[in-house]
């Protein structure tokens, strides 16, 4: 409850009070105009490592290889998204740490390790760990139908018998 009043609160009367700041510093639409370049520069980047991120998603799943890393990558790509669309230069500076490809990873990590996936796999335990499926393990899987057979019961075997004399 603490950290949603401070999203929704506190953050929005810091990013107001940083804008009038400086405005007043370098003039209205000087501000008005970094907010519109960083939300720019911020989409077009966030666009770039997140075809980036889906590649090297692709490629591990190819190899049999669950891309756990690539989809927390994903995930803070996206909010580093909405961030950076959202006026205001602390938001900026946070999509800006979501989004480098030097800081993302680390965070992605650091996420990673908070996160308990249930499953039945038994390669994952407490946390998230990735899983080491190979190319291998997944061709011994046969497909295929059944059909259940449930043994007749003592009434249709006795009815059975019967027709067996006649």
């Amino acid at each position: 409850m603490a950290k949603l009043f401070l999203l929704f609160a506190i953050l929005p009367i810091a990013e107001i009070a940083i804008l009038i700041n400086v405005g007043e510093l370098i003039g209205g639409w000087y501000t008005v105009a970094i907010v519109i370049l960083t939300a720019f520069i911020g989409a077009r980047l966030v666009r770039q490592q997140g075809l980036t991120t889906l590649t090297q998603a692709q490629q591990k799943m190819q190899t049999g290889i669950m891309p756990g890393q690539e989809m927390a990558e994903g995930l803070l790509l996206a909010i580093a998204g909405v961030l950076l669309v959202t006026p205001g230069f602390i938001t900026d500076i946070l999509g800006l740490l979501l989004t480098l490809p030097m800081t993302r990873p680390i965070i992605a990590s650091s996420l990673l390790k908070r996160v308990i996936v249930n499953t039945a796999n038994p390669s994952f335990h407490s946390g998230f760990q990735q899983s080491q499926h190979t190319k291998q393990e997944s061709e011994d899987i046969i497909e295929g139908e059944f059909e259940r057979k449930d043994p007749p019961s003592n009434h249709q075997r006795l009815k059975d018998d019967t027709n067996k004399h006649d």
